[in-house]
């Protein structure tokens, strides 16, 4: 199976955000190549047109935050017809009820947000596992545990083999240090060894992608997918680039 590359998009307040380290306060209204606005459907329809995506990955930073869901734009990615991936700061069972409500094909489990083990284990007993994604949320390498979320442990790899335990079937590795700085995802080994023992598991990785060679890279090391932000909306990676490389998550002519 060819990479599949999915871009990104942050929002905050309503507006596509240029995501750096992590840094949440101080991001800024996105600047792309792609479109002459920080409109976010904007900007989706411009990555689904001008190079031929048909999913993208939005982290909800408010919803991330508990300040509320961005639901008119959900609504307007479905109605490019796109397949989204939402993060939307799931905490328990009780968040899902808007996204399922909101047909999100994706849902993002992130562990910065998600109440523990059991809440997790809840969350793929009411859902087809297969819509869920646990993104492996870390700071430097050190995995981003939600207030009173009892994992019991501190290693990425041993909390991503605890959730695979719990009914997961897909991960995300996500080194929230590393994006929008390009200087690769950080989580090469991580990947490498997750990939080795649990080959059935989809893996997708992102963070700090700046490269075609990049994404060779990690599609050898055994990921699925990967997260792409800055890197389309500055230039770098553009459709020459992506042409007849990698998959695009596209549907077939």
């Amino acid at each position: 199976m060819p990479l599949r590359v999915i871009p990104v998009l942050d929002v905050k307040e309503g507006r596509a955000v240029h995501a750096v380290a992590g840094d949440r306060a101080h991001y800024r209204p996105l600047v792309s190549v792609l479109h002459s606005n920080s409109d976010p459907v904007a900007l989706a329809r411009a990555l689904q047109v001008q190079l031929g995506f048909s999913e993208v990955y939005l982290a909800d930073l408010d919803a991330i935050a508990g300040t509320g869901l961005n639901l008119p734009i959900y609504r307007g990615l479905a109605e490019l017809g796109l397949s989204a991936w939402v993060d939307a700061g799931v905490r328990d069972v009780s968040s899902l009820a808007p996204l399922l409500d909101a047909g999100i094909p994706t849902i993002l489990v992130g562990l910065e947000t998600v109440r523990g083990p059991e809440a997790l284990r809840a969350i793929v007993e009411t859902v087809d596992p297969q819509r869920i994604v646990l993104s492996l949320d870390l700071h430097d390498g050190s995995p981003l545990i939600a207030d009173q979320a009892n994992w019991n442990l501190k290693e990425p790899e041993a909390i991503a083999e605890k959730a695979l335990g719990l009914g997961v079937q897909r991960l995300l590795l996500l080194d929230l240090a590393r994006v929008g700085l390009g200087q690769g995802i950080g989580t090469e080994q991580l990947l490498r060894r997750l990939a080795l023992a649990r080959p059935d598991v989809e893996i997708t990785v992102g963070g700090g992608i700046s490269s075609v060679g990049e994404l060779r890279t990690l599609a050898d090391a055994g990921a699925s997918a990967v997260l792409v932000g800055s890197a389309l909306h500055d230039g770098r990676i553009g459709n020459e680039e992506l042409t007849h490389i990698f998959s695009r998550s596209c549907p077939p002519d």
